[in-house]
């Protein structure tokens, strides 16, 4: 009988039925990794039903490293499995490499969860000199630090060839027809990325006059901070309800880009800054459309990310001083709508290329 092939790395993952964005990135990791190295990987798929012990631990033990992007499932309550699976690995020697995209950002409960993975890595690859520095202040993880290595993040979706119709697509043309101004933010809504900010902003601009209709592409995350009940209170304290839109979970690439394509301009008001950890910021700048965001807390926060950095010296990317009210926020929209809006090519398999030539150096 045969020996079973020895795999370079195992990666963990909930497998294809999962949608979501850290699901989305395993899977174009894992295959990027394999073009570029074929037969070098496999994948061990966990969710609350899929992965027994003993299958666990003879996955583990055909490969001679696990590459974890934890948690494998965003926000959902795949713990117990994969942190099983780091813990064999160490047991039987193989390395740990694990993918960690947010630190003090995270929910602190949620931090909690992911503070055994940090202690069982051999490697912690981040994307943000920030979020490393987060790591870097946090009393109890400091120690985690000289572990990390820092890596350029891909955006997680390309723009299609063409786009899907929808509804939502509809009502947004109607808008831009009748001369509504439609500003807008892509991804996930929780509260590290301050979605109330832009309601604040779309405020001051319908008090100008002119008609933002401020549109939500994602849906909310759920959690213990009623994030949606106090984003619908603040809509309603400003006065802009029927000038918001929320779309709720899209659920394919070609329906998102319709509606990207749509919107005049994206804008995000971060209390920490542009990081480069941001994937929701790359795939915006795939529309074609001028955006505006924060300007970085760190000076080198793209010195590890040339390519990001190129999108920000070109003036896809638009900052705002941090200091920056609201009324600087608006003022910023009205001028980068008067300037002509130059498409950037955007290499999508060299985003990907890269990232995965970081990772794979680390296995």
């Amino acid at each position: 009988m045969s020996e079973k092939p020895r795999y370079r790395a195992l990666f963990l993952g909930a497998g294809p039925k999962m949608h979501c964005g850290v699901g989305q990135f395993t899977r174009l990791l894992q295959e990027t990794i394999e073009k570029l190295a074929p037969g070098a990987g496999t994948a061990l798929t966990l969710t609350q039903t899929d992965g027994t012990i003993a299958e666990i631990w003879r996955a583990v033990g055909g490969a001679d490293s696990v590459v974890c992007n934890f948690p494998i499932v965003a926000w959902k309550r795949v713990i117990a499995r994969p942190l099983l699976a780091l813990l064999f690995a160490r047991l039987r020697r193989r390395k740990v490499v694990l993918i960690q995209h947010e630190w003090a950002g995270l929910n602190g409960i949620r931090r909690l969860t992911y503070m055994p993975a940090l202690w069982l890595a051999n490697t912690i690859v981040m994307f943000s000199p920030l979020v490393r520095r987060e790591l870097a202040d946090d009393s109890i993880m400091r120690g985690m630090v000289r572990k990390c290595v820092l890596a350029p993040l891909p955006p997680n979706i390309a723009a299609p060839a063409g786009f899907a119709d929808s509804m939502l697509l509809h009502r947004l043309v109607a808008a831009r027809g009748n001369g509504q101004l439609i500003v807008g933010h892509f991804g996930s809504i929780y509260p590290g990325k301050q979605p109330s900010g832009l309601l604040e902003i779309g405020a001051i601009l319908k008090q100008r006059g002119l008609q933002p209709l401020i549109v939500y592409v994602g849906s909310f995350i759920r959690g213990t901070d009623n994030i949606e009940q106090k984003f619908y209170a603040r809509v309603a304290e400003l006065g802009l309800k029927g000038d918001v839109i929320v779309s709720g979970y899209v659920a394919s690439d070609h329906e998102v880009f319709g509606l990207l394509g749509e919107i005049d301009v994206f804008c995000y008001s971060l209390a920490e800054g542009l990081t480069a950890r941001r994937s929701s910021i790359l795939a915006c700048v795939q529309s074609g459309r001028p955006l505006i965001v924060t300007g970085p807390t760190l000076p080198d926060e793209f010195d590890h990310h040339p390519r990001f950095k190129e999108l920000i010296d070109r003036g896809a990317i638009l900052l705002v001083p941090r200091d920056a009210d609201s009324a600087g926020y608006a003022d910023r929209i009205v001028k980068a709508l008067k300037r002509r809006t130059v498409p950037i090519p955007f290499d999508f398999d060299g985003w990907w290329t890269d990232v995965a030539n970081a990772v794979r150096a680390q296995l």
